[in-house]
């Protein structure tokens, strides 16, 4: 795949999958050794990355996704995306605004970086404390760490099966 619409067509599959839930479509947009970092999620390699997405979903109710602005200059690409769902903690609706940055090798996406405000997730997700405390490294830690303990449980479960 060498062509700017191939890889522009790549980026648009893998959200259309994301907004028809079809986490298998998604993780056959990546490479083998996918690598994917966003502010919660740090350097998933592989089919940790891909398992992350299926975890994802495989848990979300309510989700509507939405994608725009795809660009692809060279090899590397970016896009708009938009996620709205209740949190499962709290139930509370968040409506997190992403830029997602790609790199392409072999026909695929080989990295994939999401970047979000996480102060303005915590606050939509986990309400007041959120808004108060979600600037701070200590409530951004226990976020990150709780989201990696409860893909670890899946994977391992998932392992399991």
């Amino acid at each position: 795949m060498n062509s700017k619409e191939e890889k522009e067509q790549l980026i648009t599959d893998f959200y259309t999958a994301f907004i028809n839930k079809d986490a298998e479509k998604m993780a056959n947009c990546y490479t083998d050794d996918i690598v994917f970092n966003d502010p919660v999620f740090k350097n998933l390699k592989g089919e940790e990355a891909r398992d992350m997405w299926r975890m994802l979903l495989g848990s979300a109710t309510d989700l509507k996704v939405s994608f725009s602005n795809v660009e692809v200059i060279g090899n590397k690409g970016s896009a708009n995306w938009e996620a709205i769902y209740p949190f499962s903690k709290t139930g509370n609706t968040v409506h997190n605004k992403i830029k997602a940055n790609f790199e392409f090798e072999n026909g695929k996406i080989v990295r994939h970086t999401d970047d979000f405000d996480l102060w303005k997730w915590a606050g939509m997700a986990l309400g007041m404390s959120g808004k108060l405390l979600g600037w701070t490294s200590f409530v951004q830690n226990k976020i990150k760490d709780t989201a990696q303990q409860t893909l670890d449980k899946y994977r391992a479960k998932k392992k399991e099966a």
